[in-house]
Order: structure tokens, then C-alpha cells, then sequence
């Protein structure tokens, strides 16, 4: 099924200036299914605010090269392509100049889980992170600390700013070893101890761990935030805590959707 959210009466008078799909699942965690829930009115507020369209599907054999000509970016909320034909339309995709911005999820994968890393080109190549490794929790607010000032996707942004909450991830490669990443936002070392535990090795006491980057040979961003804190322990599921709302963190936010909407990858 395809939803517009994005077009309003007077975008259908004037034209777009690009137009965004947001592919999701919306099955797998009640944080990540709180946080997609909160990411489509947010999105559509912005098309209608900066001149963009947003529609969103969660089906992904939609991924496919005729359905995705109509898009200049595209959003992955929480998992990723499971089927060969649809990776590989995607990574067609963005091989030819396409734009991606992937939250949160997007962008795990653990062997043996229900995402394995069996997809290299897309964990070791295109996002370069490798699998994931460990996580904060619980989910938390932390100061980000900005690592590429001059990029688009950071304009406007001070030195330092804190987060909304959400949990961290860490991964099995360094990004800063790779000269194909450039890393926008990672933990600033006043966050830490960051998390609550319970368990000791969910909170960390030092280390560098990388929140959003791009991919120097794509026009892509991930971005670590997407996961919002859930009353699990009353089994109410009540949202605890909202990805979006926070000023600065909406400005990268916007400032990447804008800049992945340019146009192609030179």
C-alpha cells in the first residue's frame, strides 16, 4: 500500500521540488513502531513547510527500479530489503545518483538474529558500519558533538547540542578508518556515563561511537536516532519519550532531508 502524506492544495498548485518514499515495516519493536509513528506526521509537516512531497509504503516490493524513477529520496524508518531483487534495485539505485536517509534500525544487522549481516555491499560498502555490536539502554538523551561543520547537514548547528532520547548503537567497524565516511554527529565525552542499565555493559563510560555519517560516494545519511522509550516494564507500551521535537536534532534532520533533495549524487 502507498500513502501520500506529503501533498497539501497548495503543493498540488505549485510544483515540488522533490519528492520523498519512505519505506517501513512497522512490525518489529513497539519503540520503533512508536518512533515511525511519530516520524510521518513530523515528515509531512516539513513537505508542506519546505515545498516536498512525502509518501510512504510498506511494501517493499515496491523497490524496484519503475516505482523508484518517481522518487529523488529515499527513507528507510526502520528495517531494510530482505528480497535479492529488491537490494538489488536499491543498490541500482544508488549507484545512479539516488538519495537515502536511513534511520535507526536501517542499518542493524547481527548473525544469528532476524537480520543477519548477509548483505555486504550495503553494511560493509554503502553504510561501511559492519554489524552491530552492542546499545546503550535505556534509551537516553545525549550531547552530540558535531564532527563535519562545513556540511550541509549540519548548517546552522552549534559546536555541541543534546538529543532526544533513543539507544545507541555500536558497530564492528571504525568508521574514522574509512576514507569513504565522513562522520557528522558522534557522542560528545560529556554524555558519558551514557544509558541506565540495568545491566552494566548497557552504559557507557568512554569510547568513540559515530551517530550520523555519509557515504562520500553516495548521497546518502544515516542517522543512529529512531528507537523511543517504551513503558515495557507496566506493559502499558505507552511512549515515554519522542524522537522528534527537539529543535536542533529536527534542524539535522531537515537540513539532511533538504540537501539529499538537491539532486544527484555528481
Amino acid at each position: 500500500m502507498l500513502l501520500a502524506l506529503g501533498a497539501t492544495p497548495v503543493q498540488a498548485q505549485k510544483k515540488a521540488k522533490f519528492h520523498v518514499i519512505a519505506f517501513f515495516t512497522g512490525k518489529q519493536d513497539q519503540a520503533h513502531i512508536s518512533y515511525i509513528h511519530e516520524a510521518h506526521p513530523w515528515f509531512q509537516k516539513m513537505a508542506a513547510k519546505y515545498n516536498f512531497t512525502y509518501d510512504t509504503t510498506t511494501n517493499w516490493s515496491n523497490l524496484n527500479t519503475a516505482f523508484l524513477s518517481k522518487y529523488q529520496v529515499v527513507v528507510f524508518l526502520d528495517t531494510r530489503p530482505e528480497a535479492p531483487e529488491q537490494r538489488e534495485a536499491f543498490q541500482k539505485y544508488m549507484e545512479n545518483g539516488g538519495a537515502w536517509l536511513g534511520c535507526h534500525f536501517a542499518g542493524f544487522a547481527l548473525t544469528p538474529s532476524a537480520y543477519p549481516q548477509n548483505w555486504d555491499w550495503y553494511h560493509n560498502v554503502f553504510l561501511g558500519a559492519g554489524s552491530y555490536v552492542s546499545n546503550t539502554w535505556r534509551p537516553v538523551s545525549a550531547v552530540l558533538r558535531i564532527e563535519a561543520p562545513k556540511h550541509p547537514a549540519t548548517k546552522g548547528l552549534p559546536a555541541t547540542f543534546k538529543s532526544a532520547p533513543s539507544e545507541w548503537y555500536r558497530w564492528s567497524n571504525d568508521l574514522r578508518t574509512n576514507p569513504d565516511i565522513t562522520i557528522l554527529l558522534s557522542v560528545d565525552s560529556t554524555s558519558f556515563p551514557l544509558g541506565t542499565g540495568p545491566k552494566p555493559h548497557e552504559i557507557w563510560h568512554s569510547g568513540y561511537y559515530p551517530i550520523a555519517w555519509t557515504n562520500k560516494k553516495y548521497k546518502m545519511v544515516y542517522m543512529n536516532m529512531g528507537h523511543n522509550d517504551i513503558d515495557y516494564e507496566h506493559h502499558t507500551n505507552e511512549t515515554l519519550s519522542h524522537t522528534f521535537g527537539n529543535e536542533l536534532q529536527d534542524k539535522f534532520i531537515i537540513n539532511t532531508i533538504l540537501w539529499l533533495g538537491e539532486g544527484k549524487k555528481k
